[in-house]
């Protein structure tokens, strides 16, 4: 299987388990596929405040889950990078320029 079709797999994985964040981009994933076995790296961006160490196990959870299931692939490695956190607060401002 493509490493391509494994990382679109893993990318909707994860924003099965983190849901949608409002002013977000959702998540994406890159993958490394050697016999068999899928190393996944996952990019997202989560809601603040919110349990962060819950929520990226929570994503390692089900992009190993999902990748095994559909891919039949085993899932060594899950690594999740948070890019940015969106507060309630400063939802909508960060695309505004201020003068």
């Amino acid at each position: 299987m493509a490493d391509r079709v494994v990382a679109k797999i893993a990318a909707r994985a994860a924003r099965e388990a983190v849901g949608p964040v409002p002013g977000g981009r959702p998540p994406f994933a890159s993958v490394t596929v050697r016999e068999g076995a899928a190393r996944v790296r996952v990019g997202l961006e989560l809601g603040y405040p919110s349990d962060i160490g819950a929520q990226c196990q929570a994503v390692r959870h089900r992009v190993a889950e999902r990748v095994g299931a559909l891919a039949g692939m085993t899932v060594p490695e899950v690594s999740v990078l948070v890019e940015r956190l969106h507060s309630a607060h400063t939802r909508g401002t960060a695309d505004r320029r201020i003068r």
